[in-house]
């Protein structure tokens, strides 16, 4: 099967999916509306790799083990309203931004675990053109399972890479992005993003400097349909 046409059955709902999130809310932010697709038909699991902890490391009232178990709660909020339970969520819950401190034979051992448990078959991954020091992470670790399994089919998502750089159209061409139509998903996948209230602001009142979602990203990923492509 050619990368196309997999990623055309991954995109109609009709097989199970994975979708791998650096961390609680990548998932929605990006997949949101794939995620309500897949849970109104074959089936989803996600698997978030880190606790989410460090985005907010002055808080004394929120330190980083009270967060973590905030944004694992965040995360499940998120695919209820997606259609999912908390059995569709694998929770590795390594350290937030320092995914590549962990060995790398450890998190794959544990990706394909959960991947095979679920027996899904195709497999969504943060594009390699995403900063974060995670997302870059995990595209590679992608990378390496995808050698030792050929018979996945991985697909990439952008996240950081589609709201801050100015040249993402052009950069991403030659991967031929598939746009999903997310309108008939876009009132829950909205309510999901809205979920994550510790990353918009709304609970966290002692680090000023924390991190808040910026309402202009929040907007495009609501707005814009997902984009997906093969995994180069």
């Amino acid at each position: 099967m050619n990368g196309n046409a997999a990623l055309a059955q991954a995109l109609s709902g009709r097989e199970k999916i994975a979708v791998i999130a650096p961390h609680p809310d990548d998932e929605t932010l990006a997949c949101g509306g794939l995620l309500s697709r897949a849970f109104a038909g074959a089936g989803a699991h996600v698997i978030c790799l880190t606790d989410g902890s460090a985005s907010h490391p002055a808080s004394r009232v929120w330190p980083p083990a009270r967060l973590a178990k905030e944004r694992r709660m965040e995360l499940v909020s998120a695919l209820q309203i997606l259609g999912g339970t908390a059995e569709d969520l694998t929770w590795l819950g390594l350290p937030d931004s320092r995914l590549h401190e962990i060995a790398a034979m450890e998190v794959l051992a544990a990706l394909t675990k959960a991947i095979d448990s679920q027996k899904a078959r195709h497999v969504f991954v943060p594009a390699r053109e995403d900063k974060h020091c995670d997302h870059q992470t995990a595209a590679q670790l992608a990378a390496v399972l995808r050698t030792q399994r050929p018979d996945l089919q991985f697909h990439s998502y952008p996240v950081w890479s589609r709201f801050d750089d100015p040249e993402f159209a052009h950069n991403t061409a030659r991967y031929d992005p598939v746009p999903l139509d997310t309108a008939p998903h876009r009132k829950a996948k909205t309510n999901a993003i809205r979920a994550h209230r510790s990353q918009l602001g709304q609970i966290v009142q002692d680090d000023p400097n924390g991190f808040v979602l910026p309402e202009a990203m929040v907007d495009l990923f609501v707005q814009e349909n997902e984009l997906f492509w093969r995994m180069p």
